[in-house]
């Protein structure tokens, strides 16, 4: 691995005062993150593919970890794969290249949907450099099932809302583009336009959260060069035996609760927090809660490791 250094190594941070991006060089591609925060360092790792990672700012998270937010290659300020095989496996190679020049040997893991299927590669290639995994709305799996899975929760949250023009606009936008595919996803401005118009199926309540945080809209990137990906760990679940934690909003339509459950059943060193008032976004819908789950899963994990 060539891996070269762009800026100075950072060091843990004042609380919620996040650094300059910084990056890391590996064979020829640059992967930046940056840092805010104090205590054990957690990678943090968002969805996507090729969502940019603002979304999953987590202050409160800061006043107890140092928090290192990836800007995942395909993504954000970081540069695109020259042949386009966004495989986990390649994700967790960048990751682990971020924990190099972090200078940490090993850290805490918390992935977000589509981070959360890189954060279980990365348990099942790279244990020896986590403290624990935090798997939060993310699945087990990435392909036809869950997309299959996903659209009958869609239905379910546009009959939940009949009187919500937002809800039937997202039902009609996902039936276009994953059912019937008369729409199609072409570039970055049609993929934004696709993810918000499909925002409000993400939340328990979209209008409550919006009215308490403000706007939730999504930036992102899309590589025409991206090569399909399909992958499933479920058979590997049982080799992940570092501490997790896996975080599940109730309404999670895209990563709906019966995923949750089974990496809870299946990984042998596995603690399960359901979030009952949310969707997808529970460091938004439920922020205290939330962090109070992560908080704890680390000191259980740090008492474990003195004892």
């Amino acid at each position: 691995m060539d891996a070269s250094n762009h800026n100075s190594k950072p060091s843990p941070g004042a609380r919620s005062r996040l650094s300059e991006a910084r990056g890391v060089t590996v064979n020829g591609v640059r992967q930046v993150y940056r840092v805010a925060g104090q205590g054990p360092v957690c990678l943090v790792h968002p969805g996507g593919p090729g969502i940019h990672p603002e979304y999953l700012r987590l202050p409160l998270l800061e006043e107890h970890l140092t928090m290192v937010y990836l800007d995942p290659v395909g993504s954000g300020d970081s540069d695109l794969l020259p042949d386009g095989d966004y495989s986990m496996a390649r994700y967790g190679h960048f990751a682990e290249a971020v924990l190099d020049d972090v200078g940490t040997t090993t850290a805490y893991f918390l992935g977000h949907s589509h981070g959360g299927f890189v954060a279980l590669q990365f348990g099942m290639d790279h244990p020896d450099r986590l403290e624990g995994l935090i798997l939060y709305d993310t699945a087990p799996l990435n392909g036809r099932e869950l997309r299959e899975t996903a659209t009958k929760e869609m239905a379910s949250f546009v009959q939940r809302w009949p009187d919500r023009p937002e809800a039937a606009e997202a039902g009609r936008m996902w039936d276009e583009v994953n059912v019937s595919q008369t729409l199609k996803v072409v570039d970055d401005e049609s993929y934004q336009r696709y993810l918000n118009a499909i925002l409000p199926a993400y939340f328990a309540d979209f209008r409550k959260t919006t009215g308490q945080v403000g706007d939730v809209g999504l930036r992102v990137t899309l590589d025409p060069n991206r090569l399909p990906v399909s992958w499933d760990a479920k058979a590997q679940l049982g080799t992940i035996d570092v501490p997790a934690l896996v975080i599940v909003g109730t309404f999670d339509f895209i990563c709906p609760p019966r995923f949750a459950y089974e990496m809870y059943a299946g990984m042998p060193n596995a603690r399960l927090c359901e979030l009952r008032e949310s969707g997808h976004f529970g460091h938004l819908e439920e922020a205290e809660h939330f962090a109070a789950a992560v908080v704890e899963f680390v000191h259980t994990v740090r008492k474990s490791d003195k004892a």
